[in-house]
């Protein structure tokens, strides 16, 4: 069992393949991202003033 045997972890890297024993590096997701919630911008309202004379 050494470099040639690519059963093992050492053969697949020295024939640089991936398989079930070397099982390549994934990022797993969970699906698709949400998408970002945008909340709505604050309305400002105008008071009216009453003067006062």
């Amino acid at each position: 069992m050494g470099k040639g045997d690519r059963k093992t972890a050492k053969g697949k890297r020295y024939n640089c393949s991936y398989g079930n024993i070397r099982p390549k590096a994934v990022n797993k997701s969970a699906g698709s991202a949400a998408a970002p919630v945008v909340k709505p911008g604050k309305r400002t309202v105008s008071k009216k003033v009453n003067k006062a004379a």
